[in-house]
């Protein structure tokens, strides 16, 4: 065989073994700690949301962002419902997961690594906005209505509402939106469909950060960080468990030779 024949070869190896295997993996050190890392995160912000009191007075809204203060006052009972609505899409990663799994395209290692990594990166991202939430930065926007069901639900809103920062339901989103389009990606390589499934992905968390600051319960600040937290604190979760084993081989013969690249 040629050596010119050779690369086109090992190019195509090199494919399929990367494809037949996971990028990420568990280790029992490493994943011991995170856990418990992210138990204890997610443990001590909830502790801190726990002990949030009413403030004497709500904040002049003068204070608030010169970007976010036009959406004080605002209420919407329709959009607040359809934002908890959206809190079903959590499940949409282990159904891709379970989808994958039952077609033999993905193995119960693949879907057990997958499924730790995500309760993990929730963890992480629910502790990380519970004691963001507790420092009370700014109360939500409803807090500031004058009149109608916004009026009504700031009568009867709880210390929690003192504290709109970040939005907790846009980072969970985007939390689901990283897990849903790499879990995909990782089970089926070759889709043309990885493309479709990332962008529908991430316009829904972006959907549910906008029905967010419709409902009154967040300022575009408050979305914008929740993004950023949610996808950052994914990714970093991603790249803990991602393998690093990177090999190459060399190899000569009488008539050729050539290297392969293995992940």
């Amino acid at each position: 065989m040629k050596f010119r024949h050779i690369i086109p070869l090992l190019v195509l190896l090199s494919g399929l073994s990367e494809a037949r295997e996971s990028q990420y993996r568990l280790d029992l050190s490493t994943d011991i700690t995170t856990t418990a890392m992210a138990l204890f995160t997610s443990g001590f912000g909830s502790y801190l949301y726990s002990q949030m009191e009413y403030p004497d007075a709500v904040m002049d809204q003068d204070k608030l962002l010169p970007w976010d203060r036009k959406f004080a006052g605002r209420y919407s009972e329709t959009a607040d419902f359809m934002s908890d609505v959206g809190s079903v899409l959590a499940v949409t990663p282990f159904v891709i997961g379970g989808a994958a799994l039952y077609s033999d395209q993905s193995s119960l290692k693949e879907f057990g690594t997958f499924s730790l990594m995500l309760v993990q990166a929730a963890l992480f991202q629910n502790g990380i906005n519970l004691a963001f939430r507790s420092l009370e930065l700014w109360p939500r926007p409803y807090m500031y209505a004058q009149e109608g069901k916004g009026l009504k639900q700031a009568g009867k809103a709880k210390p929690e509402a003192y504290g709109s920062f970040f939005s907790g339901h846009t980072s969970a989103a985007f939390t689901v939106a990283v897990f849903t389009s790499e879990w995909f990606s990782e089970t089926h390589p070759n889709s043309s469909a990885t493309r479709v499934v990332r962008a529908l992905a991430f316009s829904l968390a972006s959907l549910e950060g906008v029905l967010r600051i419709a409902a009154g319960k967040h300022y575009p600040s408050d979305v914008i960080v929740g993004a950023l937290v949610g996808t950052g604190v994914s990714y970093g979760v991603l790249s803990l468990h991602k393998r690093q084993d990177e090999k190459i081989t060399l190899w000569a013969g009488p008539a050729s030779a050539g290297f392969l690249l293995s992940f």
